[in-house]
């Protein structure tokens, strides 16, 4: 069988030679003997050419009359067919190899805008500039014209793209799977500074980037039943009897190594009705009836992570998680592997690593598989489902390890549940085999439990099934091993491993930010994108006062290209020469904006208090970056005072020119992009032990931001690298935390000892930013006061005593500027790239390339 990629594609199918049908499966005659697809020319002339030819025939325009849509559009075609070349190439290759696949299962996959990734992997960057200049069009306004996929929250889903991106340009065999959202995560809007969220219509200007693939559909099945039979070998067997299916159409999505010729797959999976209407509804007059299979399909794949405060929201997004993994692996076994595989064999050709637990649902479906429908042995199909998964736990709060109610999924998926069942028995009585007598244990370490209601816990069975579980950070990963799941580290020791997270230099340091990649190559020369240890032989620039210099233009050239953008975006005006003080993650309690928030109001309330001098303030532009779960109100409130308080900071006369904050809406890769180059401070202010990682963290280090943070997360390994004189450290470490906790954590005692705290919240609770109204933020004060799950007041001043090491150090321009050269120089350990080369060498046994 041939990789899903080679049908996927229009023009493909019109150079290549005559493909049969064979069943579910599209097989050229001969693979080898398909025609190359014509790569898009590097001459500035060849490309003219080409893309006035895709303005022509695929927009139906003349440039004349052409709009920015259609140019944008042409050009994305353009410049995907010199991809599309090496898509099918790649293709080719590894169905030749036979290799073992990374399958990279996620429920995000928060990508980016594709075309500067795609003109970077091809080296077309200049010819295309040029070419465009030759029609008078300016590559920066097609830039702007791209709107980036919505198909992740956070750092979840743009960790998953880095990874994709490093495995491509390592030249490793890997698809990605996952879901095409139609509106994926909301789009973010502020109204009186509080969030709205709009649909994000993504789509709706077309999608260059995609190739939908309906030939290649598969059915996948919900509710009903299931029946014992006995087979023709007088087997006793169990079969599902769904009560209704839905579709997953896959759309590919190419995936380019840097410069390499290697281009990977991304495969997303929408949902449709198997029968999209009901003609006899319709000719009744009953257009609704009609038309609802479609809809209740569609709704699977409409949103990401719908709202599950509710039965329905939490039976839809048990739906979404299901209906991919199915897909997926169905996908692979079908369509991936050459006709009459031995799937005894399969962990010889893929390794299916689950990014936390969302698709922990793919375990059992593989299990019903190979004994359901390919009526393997039970034994022999667990064997082989254990090499097949690895699982990647990403958090270390308790709410986020996700728990079905059995009953639900007993609903919804009736065989798996059962599977699932009879592997915690197996598990469970090798459990009470290795430590006999301790029923506590065994309770613990169920996957199945049934207090307080019977439920099923995903990231036991992840750990149950898996045949490694990696944590995404040293201290993360040594938190998961001894607290979160401590009975299976014990049990299993050497199934539990560490690979910290990483970023891809290729976005976040060329793309993001050209100004200081051209002074980095300058100094090194070319390779370090693709080696980014290389970086540490930036150190001895640090003490150049001419590299120095060349080092502080770039980033003020990066705050003007930022400023630039936030007042055409947003209507946005920052004051130039401020220390600009970042701080964009996904708006949680754990991550502490409100500690960030306390510090902005105790700088505010000193001035117009008239306890500090306004001279005396360091100036600063305060930014904020962050969305909420719709349904998390004290985030969703902390977003109102953040911007409340921006308000009135604002418009005093008495901070102007001192203290200023920003929180545009709907912070996203492409912003992440504009703003990250231009930070000077780096807020990674978690409460020590409760974030996994962080990404955020390594990007703002790479692009010369110096960090003030915990002991948490990644934070550990970047305040090791970097050195403790160019880190600000602060906080409670994480025994210290425990601790406390355990010991009765008053809030309210830090609040009455410590003045300029209990300022600060005073005067928050006095309504001076909600226009005297006590009333609004009341709930925010109250949780501050009597419940603080994160200990930010316990926090609070060791905050502020960093802080006023930060005014220090940036008040010393030629200290600060040598420690953010550092900060670049010796971050290079934090490349995706090397994250990969750790999970192939820790967890996968796949060589680097093949």
């Amino acid at each position: 069988m041939t990789d899903p990629t080679t049908p996927a594609t229009p023009e493909a199918a019109s150079e290549s030679v005559t493909a049969t049908h064979a069943g579910p499966t599209f097989q050229p005659t001969n693979p080898l003997a398909l025609a190359p697809v014509k790569s898009a020319p590097s001459s500035v002339d060849g490309f003219v050419q080409e893309f006035l030819r895709e303005l022509n025939t695929g927009q139906g325009v003349e440039l004349s009359g052409s709009t920015v849509n259609d140019q944008y559009l042409a050009l994305a075609r353009t410049v995907r067919h010199d991809l599309m070349t090496h898509w099918l190439e790649t293709s080719r290759r590894q169905d030749e190899t036979k290799a073992k696949r990374v399958g990279y299962l996620s429920a995000e996959y928060l990508l980016g805008r594709q075309l500067d990734n795609a003109l970077l992997a091809t080296g077309l960057d200049d010819a295309v500039e040029k070419g465009l200049a030759s029609c008078g069009i300016d590559l920066a306004t097609l830039r702007a014209q791209e709107v980036e996929p919505g198909l992740g929250n956070g750092g979840l889903g743009r960790l998953a793209a880095c990874f994709l991106d490093s495995l491509a340009t390592m030249s490793v065999p890997c698809i990605g799977y996952g879901i095409r959202y139609e509106y994926g995560i909301f789009r973010q809007e502020l109204v009186d500074g509080q969030q709205v969220e709009q649909l994000d219509s993504w789509l709706a200007a077309g999608g260059p980037w995609e190739f939908p693939q309906p030939e290649a559909a598969v059915q996948v099945d919900f509710g009903g039943d299931t029946e014992k039979y006995t087979d023709d070998e007088g087997v006793t067997r169990t079969r599902w009897i769904p009560a209704w299916n839905v579709l997953g159409v896959p759309y590919n999505y190419m995936v380019p190594g840097y410069q390499n010729g290697q281009v990977n797959t991304l495969r997303l999976w929408s949902a449709e009705a198997t029968k999209a209407l009901d003609l006899a509804s319709f000719n009744a007059g009953d257009y609704a009836e009609a038309a609802r299979a479609q809809t209740f399909a569609e709704n699977i794949t409409k949103v990401l992570y719908p709202e599950d405060s509710t039965r329905q929201g939490k039976e839809l997004r048990l739906q979404q998680q299901y209906f991919f993994v199915a897909c997926s692996l169905r996908d692979f076994i079908e369509r991936m592997v050459e006709e009459g595989f031995d799937l005894r064999r399969l962990p010889e050709r893929i390794i299916f690593q689950l990014n936390d637990t969302h698709p922990v649902i793919a375990v059992p479906e593989l299990m019903r598989l190979l004994v359901d429908e390919y009526e393997l042995e039970w034994d022999e199909a667990w064997e082989i489902t254990q090499q097949c998964f690895a699982y990647t736990c990403h958090t270390l709060l308790p709410e986020a390890l996700e728990v079905w109610p059995a009953d639900l999924l007993g609903n919804l998926l009736p065989r798996h549940l059962e599977i699932i069942c009879r592997i915690n028995d197996e598990f469970l009585a090798d459990v009470r085999a290795a430590y006999p007598g301790n029923e506590m244990r065994v309770r613990r370490m169920s996957i199945v439990t049934d207090d307080p209601d019977r439920s099923v816990g995903m990231a036991h069975l992840a750990t149950v099934a898996g045949t490694k579980v990696n944590g995404v950070a040293e201290l993360h990963s040594e938190l998961l091993r001894d607290k979160v799941l401590p009975d299976f580290s014990e049990y299993w020791p050497d199934k539990f491993t560490n690979v910290t997270n990483g970023v891809t230099p290729r976005r976040f340091v060329r793309l993001a930010n050209p100004r200081l990649s051209g002074l980095i190559t300058e100094a090194l020369g070319v390779g370090w994108l693709t080696d980014l240890e290389r970086l540490q032989e930036l150190e001895p620039y640090a003490e150049d006062p001419a590299f120095r210099q060349k080092f502080r233009d770039v980033k003020e050239a990066n705050k003007a290209r930022l400023y630039d953008l936030l007042r055409e975006r947003d209507g946005i005006d920052l004051p130039e020469h401020h220390l600009l003080d970042v701080m964009v993650k996904r708006l949680h309690e754990y991550k502490r904006q409100s500690l960030k928030l306390l510090h902005i109001v105790t700088l505010y309330e000193q001035v117009i208090s008239g306890r500090l001098a306004p001279e005396d303030v360091t100036p600063r532009t305060f930014v904020f970056g962050a969305k909420a779960a719709p349904g998390y109100s004290m985030a969703k409130q902390t977003i109102h005072l953040i911007n409340a308080v921006g308000k009135v900071v604002n418009a005093d006369p008495r901070v102007a020119g001192r203290l200023t904050v920003a929180f545009p809406a709907n912070y996203n890769v492409t912003l992440a992009e504009n703003l990250i180059p231009a930070a000077d401070l780096s807020e990674q202010i978690s409460l020590a032990g409760k974030e996994a990682s962080g990404t955020g963290n390594m990007k703002l280090a790479l692009n010369g931001a110096l960090t003030i943070g915990t002991d948490d997360g990644a934070n550990v390994e970047i305040r090791r690298l970097v050195g403790d004189e160019h880190f600000f450290l602060f906080g409670l470490l994480e025994p210290q935390v425990a601790e406390l906790q355990a010991q009765g954590y008053e809030p309210s005692r830090y609040y009455e000892e410590n003045p300029d705290l209990r300022a600060a919240i005073d005067l928050i609770a006095s309504g001076a930013f909600a226009d005297g109204d006590r009333s609004v933020f009341e709930p925010v004060v109250s949780n501050l006061l009597h419940e603080d799950r994160f200990l930010a007041l316990a926090d609070y001043q060791a905050y502020l005593d960093a802080q006023a090491r930060v005014d220090a150090a940036y008040a010393d321009e030629e200290q600060w500027t040598r420690s953010a050269i550092l900060n670049v120089a010796r971050s290079g350990y934090f490349s995706s790239d090397r994250s990969m080369r750790d999970y192939m060498s820790r967890i996968w046994g796949i060589p680097a390339s093949s």
